[in-house]
C-alpha cells in the first residue's frame, strides 16, 4: 500500500516516538516536498516539536499538478494541497491526514483518509502496538494533539481497552 502524508500524522507520530509505525504498515510513504518545508519549520519554531527530524523512510517526491477541482476547494494550506495532489496524480492508496479541511477535501476527491487514530488502531491490530491509551496520553501531553473524550472513549472500546 502507497500512502501520502500530509506533515501532522508524520510530526505527531514523531513527536511521541511512534514513526516507525508508518514503514511497518504501509508499503511507501510519499510527502511533497512542501510537506518536508513544513515539518523542518515547524521542528525549529514550536518547542513541542523542536529538534525531531525527518524519518528517512519518508520518500520526498516532485510537485504534482493541482487539478481544477483541487484548486477550487478553499481553506487547504499549501501542504495539504500539495499532498493531495500527489495522492490523486500518484495513485495512492491513501492519503495521510487529520486536519478537518484536508480530510473533508480528500473525501470530496474520493481518496481514502487515514488519521493518526487510524494509524494506531492499524498498528494496534497488527500487533506492532501493545496498547493504544499510553500513546494517545502522550499526543495529548507532548504533542498538545486534541481529541475530543468520546473520541478517546470509542478508540479504546474499538481497540479492547476500556
Amino acid at each position: 500500500m502507497i500512502v501520502v502524508a500530509d506533515t501532522s500524522v508524520i510530526l505527531n507520530l514523531c513527536c511521541v516516538e511512534q514513526s516507525h509505525l508508518l514503514p511497518a504498515l504501509f508499503h511507501e510513504v510519499w510527502i511533497p516536498d512542501e510537506v518536508r518545508i513544513e515539518f523542518e519549520r515547524l521542528s525549529v519554531h514550536q518547542p513541542r516539536f523542536e529538534g525531531l527530524r525527518l524519518p528517512d523512510w519518508a520518500l520526498i517526491q516532485p510537485a504534482a499538478p493541482v487539478s481544477a477541482a483541487l484548486a477550487a476547494l478553499a481553506n487547504l494550506h499549501a501542504g495539504e494541497t500539495a499532498a493531495l495532489a500527489l495522492a490523486l496524480n500518484g495513485h495512492a492508496d491513501a492519503i495521510l491526514m487529520d486536519e478537518s479541511a484536508g480530510r473533508r477535501a480528500a473525501q470530496l476527491l474520493g481518496l481514502p483518509v487515514i488519521g493518526v487514530l487510524g494509524v494506531l488502531i492499524q498498528a494496534r491490530r497488527s500487533g506492532l502496538l501493545p496498547e493504544i491509551k499510553p500513546v494517545l496520553q502522550r499526543l495529548a501531553a507532548e504533542a498538545g494533539f486534541w481529541l475530543s473524550p468520546v473520541l478517546v472513549a470509542d478508540v479504546l472500546r474499538k481497540c479492547g481497552e476500556t
